[in-house]
């Protein structure tokens, strides 16, 4: 499926893209998660203000980060209208209370994009959330799902006078997709890996170029549970396009960004750290600016031609747009990865994590 602009790839600047669809951000409340001017929700966050949006809601778990992002898009941008918003994804209680707070804002009645773009990588240590969850499953998974959930009747409301397609949420997942799957038998990492169902072990190669070795006798990998959370992004685009679209209009997606120096790799060991160089010297790891990072989120929130009517692609996808990278739609994610029946069931078990259904 060919995006408007297919001359737009790994190194096109969101800027570049916003300036493409000023149309579409002109006047609009755009929401983004991962408060941190050293990383790609400040660039996704800048890119969409350069356009003139009305509101612009920058949400993170540090004030002092978020007040810092808020002044430089204000030193740049000063004629749009900026929010903050406190939360630690990590926490459904935190959430909840954020979301309540976002749902009070009679001001902000409407929200016509979310980027969930925030997230932790490669946690040493098999961590357990507030909730139980594994940390990395709760912060980059169940905590972006479930805020988006809980603000969705803002997200509705700026569908109701809106071509389909229009309203948007965007996840910002990884190239785990390309090589992972979910691991359901085991969520919480507890089995040894070669004791797990042959279609639920992680892909070794990968891990051991990443600096991981004994894999196949160790339950938890800190790459591995960042893989799964990110194929749950990829699948939470899905579960939202099949719940809203056909009634709301509401399209969800999802995005690898590339690789871009930023804090999220903070928790590597250092055997991680020197094979993340080595990759890098000999290139196969191939280093993005943050605005480049950003832009392949722009283009899947902005661009027409990214719709779930353009169907197709291996076995049972169901939205063929849900997964792009270098500014495209890519279809080399594997089946799993992008299943409308895996999508199906994260929304059936991020329900029961969460203790709530919803419908809209």
């Amino acid at each position: 499926m060919p995006t408007t602009h297919s001359e737009f790839g790994a190194n096109t600047e969101a800027v570049e893209v916003a300036k493409a669809f000023a149309d579409r951000v002109k006047g609009k409340t755009v929401f983004v998660t991962g408060g941190n001017i050293k990383g790609i929700g400040y660039a996704t966050a800048y890119g969409m203000a350069s356009q003139s949006p009305a509101h612009l809601i920058l949400a993170g778990r540090t004030p002092a980060k978020l007040a810092e992002c808020i002044d430089a898009l204000k030193k740049d941008f000063p004629s749009v209208s900026y929010r903050t918003l406190l939360v630690d994804l990590s926490s459904q209680a935190s959430v909840r209370k954020a979301a309540a707070e976002v749902m009070s804002w009679s001001d902000i009645p409407t929200i016509d994009y979310v980027f969930n773009t925030a997230g932790v990588m490669g946690i040493p240590e098999r961590t357990l959330s507030v909730d139980g969850i594994e940390i990395q499953m709760a912060t980059n998974h169940i905590g972006h799902w479930l805020l988006s959930c809980l603000i969705m009747p803002k997200l509705i409301a700026a569908s109701n006078d809106q071509p389909k397609g229009n309203v948007r949420i965007v996840n910002v997942s990884s190239g785990s997709p390309f090589i992972a799957s979910m691991r359901w038998s085991d969520m919480n990492f507890e089995v040894v890996n070669k004791n797990l169902p042959q279609a639920e072990q992680p892909f070794y190669p990968f891990m051991k170029r990443w600096g991981y070795s004994d894999l196949e006798e160790l339950a938890y990998a800190g790459i591995d549970g960042y893989n799964r959370s990110k194929v749950a992004n990829v699948l939470a685009g899905i579960g939202f396009t099949k719940a809203l679209y056909e009634k709301y209009g509401i399209l969800g997606l999802a995005v690898h960004p590339g690789v871009i120096p930023t804090e999220l790799g903070r928790d590597f060991a250092k055997s991680q750290l020197d094979s993340i160089a080595e990759m890098k010297a000999e290139g196969t790891i191939v280093y993005k600016t943050l605005s480049a990072g950003a832009s392949t989120s722009l283009v899947a929130a902005l661009d027409d031609k990214v719709t779930v009517e353009e169907q197709g692609g291996p076995q049972n996808r169901q939205n063929y747009g849900c997964f792009m990278a270098d500014c495209q739609v890519n279809d080399k994610a594997t089946d799993l990865a992008t299943s409308s029946a895996e999508a199906e069931k994260l929304w059936s078990v991020s329900e029961d994590l969460v203790k709530e259904k919803f419908s809209w």
